[in-house]
């Protein structure tokens, strides 16, 4: 007797939407949000008494990215004020630089 020949069957191809998707839906999953951070930011507070998250904090080095951009944003009037009045809300300081030399 002879064994039946095994088929390879190839595997399907997923159907891909015809709408092209943007970088930031590409991202949506990686990226936390904005109002997760600020819960972490939050927490870091809770846990420091400051808003101050030090460039050499490793555990901390994506918070303190996110602080960064926020800052950035601010500076470019990029900043809703929403987001503003809530960084102001729990102390947030908007130049580090110029808060430690005062």
């Amino acid at each position: 007797m002879s064994s039946p020949k095994m088929q390879r069957q190839s595997p399907r191809k997923k159907q891909r939407s015809c709408l092209p998707i943007s970088p930031k839906e590409k991202n949506i999953e990686k990226k936390p949000s904005w109002e997760k951070r600020f819960d972490e930011l939050c927490a870091f507070k809770a846990q420091t008494g400051h808003c101050n998250v030090s460039t050499k904090d490793a555990r901390n080095k994506s918070l303190e990215s996110w602080i960064n951009r926020q800052r950035a944003a601010y500076k470019k009037n990029a900043l809703s004020s929403d987001r503003m009045q809530r960084l102001n809300s729990i102390g947030f300081i908007w130049d580090h630089l110029e808060h430690v030399w005062n």
